[in-house]
């Protein structure tokens, strides 16, 4: 078995966790091989001394079994950009806090790896957003795409913005707000939801549209079938606005439009055994909690 292991932060708290991963792979002679600039990031904080020992990659292919991302719901974020052309599933690994994405517990390392080694695991396949514009140059960048959301926002103005949106060509009215968040299942329980936005379970085939402090009272949350491409266009006080695609920041001007639509593939998350997305509601969110009982 051949697995890659990528990280973008090194924290000494986390040192141990990485050191528990390496003795499981060790152990079980799994073949893997550290992103290139992680592994530098840990030479820099010198947890391993020797780095000839070890392998490293730039980028991953089919022979690769599986993706192990260190970190937090960001890390697994980061990782997709690895993994969207090979279809390898990402096993996460939550050394932050929440990790929602990120579901094997830093407490749990060990033994949920070795689960996992021997295949006792499930897969939940995510959908993700697609972005294009009038703009070339925004085109031209190597990942337009969204895990979470794609997020519409004012910039350089305490001002509202007017987002002219387009359903299917069918025009629907203009959001006067502070931005707008279009966001898949997995991104319901982000960013759109502190906005007011609805859960969607993963499997679910749609993807939510939700203002950010609209002014028109009328505006709330749309869900759409993710079949359904979006067309959107900025105006305001201030010709350039803010456009981001996860933890992924770009700016437009307002002389170009914007159009968001489901991609042409998905990512696989690994699930171990003992957690579920309705557990992970429960125990993440608090789902159905009452400190009344």
């Amino acid at each position: 078995m051949k697995v890659a292991i990528f990280g973008q932060a090194f924290y000494p708290d986390s040192a141990k966790y990485l050191n528990q991963i390496i003795n499981v792979f060790q152990k079980k002679k799994i073949n893997f091989l550290f992103e290139k600039e992680y592994l530098d990031l840990i030479l820099k904080n010198h947890f391993l001394d020797d780095p000839n020992g070890f392998e490293t990659f730039e980028t991953i292919d089919s022979t690769f079994d599986l993706f192990f991302s260190l970190g937090g719901d960001g890390t697994i974020l980061s990782s997709v950009k690895f993994v969207k052309t090979v279809d390898i599933p990402i096993v996460g690994i939550n050394t932050g806090r929440l990790g929602f994405l990120a579901t094997i517990h830093k407490d749990e390392v060990s033994s949920s790896i070795n689960d996992i080694l021997n295949g006792d695991y499930s897969i939940s396949e995510r959908s993700l957003l697609e972005v294009k514009s009038t703009d070339q140059k925004f085109n031209a960048q190597k990942f337009n795409y969204a895990l979470n959301e794609v997020t519409i926002s004012r910039k350089d103005t305490t001002s509202m913005i007017s987002i002219d949106t387009w359903i299917d060509d069918e025009h629907i009215g203009a959001y006067w707000s502070d931005g707008l968040i279009i966001a898949t299942p997995t991104g319901s329980t982000g960013y759109s939801l502190s906005c007011g936005g609805p859960i969607i379970t993963p499997q679910t085939k749609s993807f939510v549209l939700s203002p950010i402090a609209p002014h028109n009272l009328s505006a709330r949350p749309l869900v759409v079938p993710d079949k359904t491409e979006v067309k959107l266009k900025i105006s305001g006080r201030e010709n350039i606005f803010l456009i981001s695609m996860d933890s992924r920041i770009n700016t437009l001007s307002q002389d170009h439009d914007i159009l968001i639509k489901k991609a042409d593939f998905n990512i696989k998350l690994v699930s171990h055994k003992d957690n579920s997305f309705l557990k992970t509601l429960r125990s993440k969110l608090l789902w159905g909690k009452d400190q009344r009982n």
